[in-house]
């Protein structure tokens, strides 16, 4: 938008607190985690004065660092999806694009129930075999529930073609077996939500079109990972992913967003907010990017153990193990083995040093020793406690589903865009492009 253009579009008059001036912005963002940052950097470059409130004491929502045993590590995502490039773009365009690493091709494996891990089957999408009769499906599934998920094939495209929720659709086209063997315990490591809570539309789009197009599941699969991006489904930053929310927030500042952190929000409306210390601000538009409602979905609780191991320098699991949910005498629900998983991280640690993490329902008591003991399990290694170098937990809270009404803010984030990076970043940008021309 021209300067002059932006001049033309007075604010929408929001009442001031009384004695104290009033000010305007073209756009407010309340939220400073990724999606916030986002929409507030786009909207800059769309020539807006931008105004970016975050209600805690720093910028990155949940894809930020902490430093376990002097290593400096990712506290909440550590990965991003390669679907459609969103997030690589964003990141090349914040000079980042020499940073982008696929993981270590080893693969991660998947604790069944019963019996002994395995690696996972490597032709699928979200756990969803693209191949039924597989040998690593039937390995996983057995013969009988293979034999079950192949009569996809045979049913025509419409049946589930309209069912939006993943377990479901799951279940009616392959059965229940693929749905609490594969799918789930892969979609609770990837979003810490159990397929019940997950939109197909959200966590694999196109899946649904491609269900009608082909006529089955495992051919819409087949579809969609034909038109991935070659490689890995995920890549990861060297030095973390923690510094595309560092680059974010210097880019901010370079454009002249003015940031206010501290900044807590009770009350946004579509052209103004009230903050908790009574002052009210207006703007030609409000973005939501975080829920002013403090009541929080599941949660989710990362525990990072660093460990001088000998007995790791294998990776006897590959990059990681997922869980299948009733696994007896483990609590986890998925470990990254992060030192085997990435190369970055592996060259810069010394000889025999490791780096595991483990996730866990969130409001779980995970100490050292739970982690140590799920991770011992997990591995097929014991691991003694002397070996712990580091330990660090961080809770983070679920995506709260979050109604506005039609002439409310707009919103972004996990609460609209599901989860994930690429998600979230599709979303706000998107979001932010309908505001841009809207606003012209």
């Amino acid at each position: 938008m021209a300067e002059n253009e932006a001049a033309e579009n007075e604010p929408i008059e929001v009442d001031p607190v009384e004695g104290g001036p009033e000010e305007r912005f073209d756009a407010i963002v309340v939220g400073g985690g990724v999606a916030g940052m986002v929409v507030a950097r786009d909207l800059a470059i769309g020539r807006l004065r931008v105004l970016l409130l975050e209600a805690g004491d720093r910028l990155g929502g949940k894809v930020v660092s902490h430093e376990v045993a002097g290593v400096v590590l990712d506290a909440g995502a550590e990965s991003f999806a390669t679907r459609r490039g969103t997030v690589a773009a964003l990141a090349t365009e914040l000079g980042l694009g020499p940073s982008i690493q696929a993981p270590d091709p080893a693969g991660a494996w998947l604790m069944p129930e019963t019996g002994t891990p395995m690696p996972m089957p490597s032709t699928g999408l979200l756990g969803i075999p693209s191949v039924p009769l597989a040998a690593d499906v039937i390995q996983v599934i057995g013969l009988r529930a293979a034999l079950r998920a192949q009569l996809d094939g045979l049913m025509i495209g419409f049946i589930g073609s309209k069912e939006r929720n993943l377990a479901r659709l799951v279940r009616r086209r392959m059965g229940r077996a693929v749905l609490d063997r594969l799918v789930r315990p892969v979609v609770s490591g990837i979003h810490s939500r159990p397929p019940e809570e997950l939109d197909v539309d959200l966590v694999a789009p196109g899946l649904r079109t491609q269900l009608l197009a082909t006529g089955s599941l495992a051919a819409a699969v087949t579809k969609l990972r034909e038109a991935a991006p070659a490689g890995s489904a995920v890549s990861g930053l060297s030095g973390g992913v923690h510094r595309l929310s560092e680059a974010l927030a210097d880019d901010l500042e370079r454009r002249g967003v003015e940031v206010r952190l501290g900044a807590a929000v009770t009350r946004a409306e579509r052209t103004g907010v009230l903050l908790a210390d009574g002052e009210r601000i207006g703007a030609r538009t409000v973005v939501l990017a975080a829920p002013l409602d403090s009541t929080a979905g599941s949660s989710t609780t990362l525990a990072t153990l660093v460990l001088d191991a000998p007995e790791l320098d294998a990776a006897p699991r590959g990059t990681g193990v997922l869980v299948a949910s009733g696994a007896p005498g483990i609590r986890a629900k998925a470990l990254t083995h992060s030192s085997a998983k990435w190369p970055w991280l592996s060259s810069t640690l010394p000889e025999h040093r490791h780096v595991l993490r483990l996730s866990y329902a969130g409001g779980q008591a995970v100490d050292a020793p739970l982690a140590l003991a799920d991770a011992s399990r997990i591995l097929g290694v014991e691991l003694d406690p002397s070996a712990v170098l580091g330990f660090d937990r961080v809770e983070w809270a679920g995506p709260v589903a979050v109604a506005g009404p039609e002439d409310g803010p707009a919103m972004v984030g996990e609460s609209a865009a599901g989860t994930g990076l690429a998600a979230v970043v599709r979303q706000a940008r998107e979001q932010a492009e309908r505001l841009l021309e809207a606003l012209e």
